[in-house]
């Protein structure tokens, strides 16, 4: 679904900037929630003159949204409870890393590299303007917590963690350009969105 998704978003920007001499803005499809009609917006026009500054601020925020999720992925086999919890935590966590190194190298082969510190977070960005990242006495409280109390936090703060990744990615969706990164947003509302879904059906087990 995944590929089909940003197979889609491709070709409808493709054929926005086939159609006349000054195109309309490409088309961005913003997949819904399971069994949610997908939404086609507007983004950003393409210009030639004007780097890709948007992708690239997107990319090493997420990078750092991505890295504080694998911090919170990497306490659950030790202190998880619930074996879907556990099993939960090892997917989003085999699934962020290899997206870190994907969205790295779009930075590095692009001149971006240098702005992303050596402690694997980007320069210029306060975590606590990004959307859905824990505080450190968040944090603090999880690492101190095990059994049912710790699924239950892990599940509230992911989701919440999950829902600010969503928030980025729509606006990069919306005011970006460039293909590559957009399909690499896509792929992170399509899915994190499941991965809400499956936390908050798990809330209910864990009580």
């Amino acid at each position: 679904m995944r590929r089909l998704t940003a197979a889609l978003l491709i070709a409808v920007a493709g054929l926005a900037g086939c159609a006349g001499e000054q195109p309309e803005p490409p088309k961005v499809v913003l997949p819904g929630a399971p069994g949610d009609q997908p939404q086609v917006v507007a983004s950003a026009a393409p210009d030639a003159g004007v780097p890709v500054d948007v992708e690239a601020d997107y990319l090493r925020m997420m990078i750092a949204h991505h890295e504080q999720a694998l911090e919170m992925t990497a306490l659950a086999p030790e202190r998880a409870q619930h074996p879907k919890v556990r099993a939960l935590a090892e997917r989003i966590g085999g699934a962020q890393g290899p997206e870190i190194g994907a969205m790295q190298g779009w930075l590095d082969t692009r001149g971006f590299g240098e702005e992303h510190s050596g402690h694997g977070h980007p320069t210029g960005h306060d975590h606590a303007t990004m959307p859905g990242m824990a505080t450190p006495e968040q944090l603090a409280q999880l690492r101190d917590s095990t059994g049912a109390d710790f699924d239950r936090l892990f599940l509230q703060l992911m989701i919440a963690h999950h829902e600010g990744a969503l928030t980025m990615a729509t606006d990069v969706l919306t005011r970006g350009r460039e293909e590559q990164v957009h399909a690499m947003a896509t792929d992170v509302l399509v899915t994190q969105q499941s991965e809400i879904d499956t936390m908050r059906g798990l809330q209910g087990e864990v009580g």
